[in-house]
């Protein structure tokens, strides 16, 4: 289950504990000596992590894995003063790597995104949610959505797909955008979910986006083809694009810089995943940054993700998204880890597999070279991820080789 409030703070931590993996699974954990003590490590391969504080991998609930090349023109632009909006309205943005994504082969958008995958892993997270989007034409939107799929399968990291062909309304549309919702809800949609390339539909539902209305209808046809709504919501207008979150069942509703304290209690009664994305404020030079003290003490479920993409956040660092999420949202260290890894497994449906460390779950564990669980979000952009486990498989280490 999820956790809420004071919940969040609880990391049920063992001190000289011990982990047995058997396969894939955790088949025991507790203190080391009561481990050791059982029959079945008589002939396991022992690893000592020498006292490193040990975690469950992370667990990214947003990121835009699949993309050509950065924007880093478009950071120098902002840093002179444009907006976000002034860039999209200038043909930049979302629009400008539609048009980059569209020209690249699918050989270089696989080498960039297991380059990335490799440091998702480095950095302690071992499962990921990707969105297409960047296509938004048919051929395109399949490239992404097909590389997604081959990758989950070819590395050790874990990747949920989520169709977004509900970016932004595609430059060819920008005219006539009904005509393109009717493209996604008739056939886009149905065929992205019967050739079972997503899990999940989102929609960003926002100004100069897509309105309400509009997402409503593209979610509810993905809803009914057994794809599970998520949404972009509330990131540069006060929409009521959270509440739609509420209305569709959503599996999460993403940013929420812009909702009030009616969203707040609202989404606090309901089962939606708040998920916040600091990365995207911070690289943008925003000063306000979403509530997520607010919801949490209002009681919703609050997760953290790092919106890794080309143009808002482009980190790929879940320590760093926790260090941003205590000093800007004034979360407790345990609280952004809490909200770092069982939440956000829950809004990926995956809470049964991972997310803690238990017995049952798989085997994903990231150790980090610090004494105290809080030094891991107190050392800002350092990544002190020492060792990376997947489903009992290391593939991530800085140590020596494991013993008997």
């Amino acid at each position: 289950m999820p956790r809420r409030g004071r919940g969040l703070r609880e990391l049920g931590i063992i001190r000289d504990g011990a982990v047995l993996v058997r396969d894939d699974r955790i088949a025991a954990i507790g203190p080391r000596r009561r481990i050791e003590r059982s029959r079945d490590t008589r002939r396991a391969e022992k690893l000592d992590l020498g006292g490193r504080v040990v975690l469950p991998g992370f667990v990214d609930s947003h990121t835009h894995l699949i993309f050509p090349a950065s924007r880093a023109a478009e950071y120098e632009r902002r840093i002179s003063g444009a907006t976000y909006e002034n860039i999209a309205h200038a043909g930049g943005g979302i629009r400008s790597t539609v048009g980059q994504l569209r020209r690249a082969p699918a050989k270089s958008l696989r080498a960039r995104a297991l380059a990335n995958l490799r440091e998702f892993a480095a950095h302690g997270t071992t499962t990921i949610e990707a969105k297409s989007g960047y296509g938004l034409d048919w051929k395109s939107e399949l490239k992404s959505l097909t590389l997604v799929c081959e990758l989950h399968q070819e590395q050790p990291v874990d990747i949920a797909s989520t169709f977004l062909g509900a970016h932004v309304v595609p430059p060819e549309y920008r005219k006539r955008p009904k005509a393109y919702i009717e493209l996604l809800v008739r056939r886009w949609i149905p065929t992205v979910a019967t050739a079972g390339l997503a899990e999940f539909c989102d929609v960003f539902c926002d100004r100069g986006a897509f309105t309400v209305a509009q997402a409503r209808r593209i979610l509810a046809a993905g809803r009914a083809c057994g794809l599970v709504p998520r949404i972009h919501a509330e990131q540069l207008a006060h929409t009521g694009a959270a509440r739609l979150a509420i209305e569709m069942q959503a599996a999460s509703a993403d940013h929420l810089e812009k909702i009030d304290s009616r969203d707040i209690r609202a989404l606090s009664l309901s089962n939606v995943v708040c998920t916040m994305l600091p990365g995207c404020c911070f690289h943008l030079g925003l000063a306000h940054f979403g509530p997520a003290r607010k919801l949490i003490d209002a009681g919703a479920i609050v997760a953290l993700a790092t919106d890794f993409n080309p143009g808002t956040s482009p980190t790929l660092s879940m320590p760093m998204i926790l260090s941003l999420a205590c000093a800007q949202m004034h979360l407790t260290p345990a609280e952004a880890i809490s909200a770092a890894i069982i939440n956000p497994a829950y809004s990926l449906r995956r809470h049964d597999r991972v997310g803690s460390l238990e017995v049952g779950k798989y085997a994903d564990l990231a150790a980090f070279d610090v004494d105290d669980y809080r030094e891991i979000p107190y050392y800002f952009g350092v990544n002190l991820c020492n060792l990376t486990m997947k489903r009992g498989a290391i593939v991530h280490s800085k140590l020596c080789r494991p013993h008997n």
